[in-house]
C-alpha cells in the first residue's frame, strides 16, 4: 500500500540532522571526542595503506585486500564525520536535500562495498586454510584485482539506482532528521508519497548488497573452523585460527552492530540506543580495524618497525 497518511505537502531545501542536540552540554565535549576518532582513524588507515603499498613483505592477497578494506575506511568515515563536526562545534546542523541524498549514497556506497570486501577477505583465508595447495595458483594477481573491483562496482550500481529513484522524489515537511547523519530509515519519512514502494526498493536494494556476501562469509567460516577442529595438534589450531582471527574480530564488529540497528524495533524509546549502536559501525568499527589488524599481526608490526627504523635514519642523515 502507498502512504495514505495526509503530509505538508510543502517541498524541502534542507534537513536538520538532531544528532546529539540533545546533549547541549557536553557539545564540545563530543566534538573533540569524535575529532580524535576520525583523525586516528585516517591516520591508521592511511598508515596501513602505505604499509602494504611500501613493503614487499605485504604484496599478497590478504594484504592487498586489507588495503582496500583501510581505503574504504578512510572514506567512510569522511563521509560522515566531517559533516558532523561542524554541526558540533558550530551549532548549524542544517544540510541541503542534494547534500543529505549524496551523503546517504555514499554510505550506502561504502557499506554495500565494505560487505563484499569482507566476503572476499573471508574466500581468501578459506582457500588458505581449507585449500592451501591451491591456494597461490587461485589467488593470483589478477583474480584478486578482479574480486576487489567487483566489490567496489556492485556498490557504485547500486548508489546509481538509489540516487536515480531518490532524485526524483519530494521531500515534505518536517524537516528534522533524528539522526547524525542521513540514514535511510530517516529519510524515508519524508517522503511526500509512494513512501512503501521506496522503502520496498530500498530494502530490496539492501538485501541484495548484504545478504549474499553475508551468507558467502558465513560459509567460509564454517568451513574453516571445521577444518580447523580437524587438525590433530593444539599448535597447528591457534597457528591457523591465528591467520584468519582479525578478519573474524572485524566481520563480527561490523555485522553485529549493523544487524541490530536494523533489527531493532523503530520505537521512540530506543531511537537513542540505535544511534549508539550507529555509531559503533559507522565511526567505531573503521578506527579500530586498523588496530585489530596491526596488534594481532606480526607480519604488519614488522612491517611498521620498519618504515619508522627507515624514517629514523634518515633523520639522521638529513642532521
Amino acid at each position: 500500500m502507498a502512504d495514505v497518511v495526509p503530509r505538508n505537502q510543502t517541498s524541502l531545501s534542507q534537513f536538520i540532522l538532531q544528532g546529539f542536540g540533545k546533549l547541549p552540554k557536553i557539545q564540545l565535549l563530543l566534538f573533540l571526542l569524535f575529532l580524535v576518532i576520525y583523525l586516528v582513524t585516517v591516520a591508521g588507515n592511511l598508515l596501513m595503506v602505505a604499509l602494504v603499498v611500501a613493503d614487499q613483505h605485504l604484496h599478497t592477497p590478504m594484504y592487498f585486500f586489507l588495503g582496500n578494506l583501510s581505503c574504504l575506511e578512510t572514506c567512510y568515515s569522511s563521509a560522515i564525520l566531517p559533516r558532523m563536526l561542524a554541526g558540533l562545534l558550530t551549532g548549524d546542523r542544517t544540510i541541503s536535500v542534494g547534500g543529505c541524498i549524496t551523503q546517504f549514497c555514499f554510505v550506502g556506497f561504502l557499506a554495500s562495498t565494505e560487505c563484499y570486501l569482507l566476503a572476499v577477505m573471508s574466500y581468501d583465508r578459506y582457500l588458505a586454510i581449507c585449500k592451501p595447495l591451491h591456494y597461490a595458483t587461485l589467488m593470483r594477481g589478477n583474480f584478486c584485482v578482479q574480486l576487489a573491483s567487483v566489490s567496489w562496482i556492485n556498490g557504485l550500481l547500486a548508489t546509481v539506482v538509489t540516487m536515480s529513484l531518490m532524485s526524483q522524489l519530494t521531500f515534505c515537511g518536517p524537516n528534522e532528521i533524528d539522526h547524525f547523519f542521513c540514514e535511510s530509515t530517516q529519510m524515508i519519512n519524508h517522503y511526500c508519497n509512494d513512501v512503501y514502494r521506496m522503502d520496498l526498493v530500498i530494502t530490496v536494494v539492501a538485501a541484495i548488497l548484504t545478504l549474499p556476501p553475508f551468507a558467502l562469509t558465513l560459509m567460509s567460516y564454517v568451513c574453516i573452523i571445521t577444518t580447523i577442529l580437524r587438525i590433530p595438534s593444539t599448535t597447528g589450531r591457534q597457528k591457523a585460527f591465528s591467520t584468519c582471527s582479525s578478519h573474524l574480530i572485524v566481520v563480527t564488529i561490523f555485522y553485529g552492530t549493523l544487524i541490530v540497528v536494523y533489527l531493532l524495533p523503530k520505537s521512540n524509546t530506543l531511537r537513542d540506543l540505535n544511534k549508539v549502536f550507529s555509531v559503533c559501525y559507522t565511526i567505531l568499527t573503521p578506527m579500530v580495524n586498523p588496530f585489530i589488524y596491526s596488534l594481532r599481526n606480526t607480519e604488519v608490526k614488522g612491517a611498521l618497525r620498519k618504515l619508522v627504523h627507515k624514517y629514523m635514519d634518515l633523520t639522521r642523515i638529513q642532521k
